[in-house]
């Protein structure tokens, strides 16, 4: 009766269909472990839905050309009709990209247009939602000054993603070896979680057109992840070379790929989604950004991570699942060591269903996706004793040197 009461203290009042819960039980919500308060609030921060598109190969998959506009518009689209929410009802909208001409500005708004959302919602765009990485020009860092040559940390922030990469395994000793299995692991939780159709649901179909050398179009629909490679193997792993330093160990293998795609995720105040009959996932409980050195950007999480937590009240005990950037094996691997771990040793649960190493989001389209994981990874959560409720905070590294973190309280009705 207490977890129920725990559950039934974050939901709208609305029992779900099915679930033989009636709304004139007269409970009264208890308090969740680890939380600063659990009452139902109603300027609570709520995740209503989210979808994505699969996840493309940069530069030979289904995406390659097509322009981030339509795959903005295609999860905007989408989100929108599965809650039936009409589009003029949206207060406004934040998009994010990478390497956009103009912040993305131009892109984002077309997209709006494009997903028939009037000209009354507002949009601003920033630096992290959506992005082709096939169209995107990653070599050009744009307008800088020469001076950056005269200050250590201002050089560092040219330097390539791969070679922090290997800055962070040599600086705290993380060996081939070690990448490589963690390598293997991300694409055998990614393929067994694709093999069951636990990213189906969140995937957005799309239907494009690519072309091949010789210029020649064919219309595809791109309707899976296209990085997830279950033949991968130890052995094979080992063979590769490394591909940023000559005597490195940051590989294809234990590394994220170049991908296109995009996602978009509907928040509201939780009076508002109650008023309009939303359904609601999670409750947003806070959010930390913090700075690191740029030579070392994918230890973002690890310092982030803290401060959500301590923001929201919890401890890294209270935490079921870590939904956390795996750009890298280097950086996902000491990020793990040096937050995950309690002081006994033991491991809060990782990215249950496929890491991002393997199902490798774009780089500006990396939150979204991962606020669907209440919805793919609860029914594996309640499998556990403290399965009524869990904390699924997401975390990313933000190059060159930044961190951010966001702390989600999710909640399962399955548990019962």
């Amino acid at each position: 009766m207490q977890r129920l009461q725990v559950v039934l203290g974050h939901l709208s009042g609305r029992p779900e269909p099915g679930s033989g819960l009636g709304l004139g039980m007269g409970l009264e919500a208890a308090p969740c472990s680890g939380l600063a308060s659990t009452r139902a609030a109603a300027d609570d921060v709520v995740v209503v839905h989210g979808r994505r598109t699969a996840i493309g190969r940069g530069g030979r998959g289904g995406f390659k050309d097509t322009t981030p506009d339509e795959l903005l518009s295609a999860v905007l689209s989408a989100v929108l009709r599965d809650v039936r929410l009409p589009p003029g009802e949206l207060g406004d909208i934040c998009v994010g990209n990478v390497l956009q001409p103009g912040a993305g500005a131009v892109m984002a708004r077309i997209a709006q247009f494009l997903s028939d959302i009037p000209e009354t919602v507002p949009l601003s765009a920033e630096h992290s939602r959506v992005e082709s990485m096939s169209l995107a020009d990653r070599g050009n860092p744009g307008n800088i000054t020469s001076r950056l040559v005269d200050v250590d940390k201002a050089r560092d922030c040219l330097i390539p993603m791969g070679i922090t990469s290997e800055n962070v395994a040599e600086r705290f000793g993380i060996s081939r070896e070690k990448q490589d299995a963690f390598a293997l692991a991300s694409q055998k939780k990614a393929a067994r979680a694709q093999s069951q159709g636990c990213f189906q649901a969140e995937i957005v179909p799309v239907t494009t057109t690519v072309q091949d050398n010789k210029g020649n179009e064919k219309t595809v629909t791109v309707a899976q992840d296209e990085g997830i490679r279950a033949g991968t193997t130890l052995e094979g792993l080992a063979k590769l070379k490394p591909a940023f330093k000559k005597d490195g160990c940051t590989t294809a293998g234990n590394s994220s790929q170049v991908s296109d795609g995009a996602a978009a995720i509907l928040l509201a105040r939780r009076a508002k989604a109650e008023q309009l009959g939303l359904p609601i996932l999670g409750i947003l409980r806070s959010y930390a950004v913090v700075g690191v050195p740029p030579d070392i950007m994918g230890i973002g999480p690890a310092y982030a991570i803290p401060v959500a937590l301590q923001k929201s009240g919890l401890t890294v005990k209270d935490v079921e699942i870590f939904e956390i950037n795996e750009a890298f094996a280097s950086q996902g691997l000491w990020c793990r060591v040096h937050v995950h771990w309690d002081r006994n040793g033991s491991c809060c649960r990782l990215r249950v269903p496929g890491a991002l190493r393997a199902d490798r989001c774009p780089l500006g389209a990396q939150g979204p996706p991962r606020s669907c994981l209440p919805k793919r990874s609860l029914p594996e959560i309640s499998e556990t004793p403290a399965g009524s409720t869990a904390q699924a905070p997401q975390f990313d590294l933000v190059g060159p040197g930044a961190g951010l973190a966001l702390g989600a309280h999710t909640l399962s009705l399955k548990s019962f």
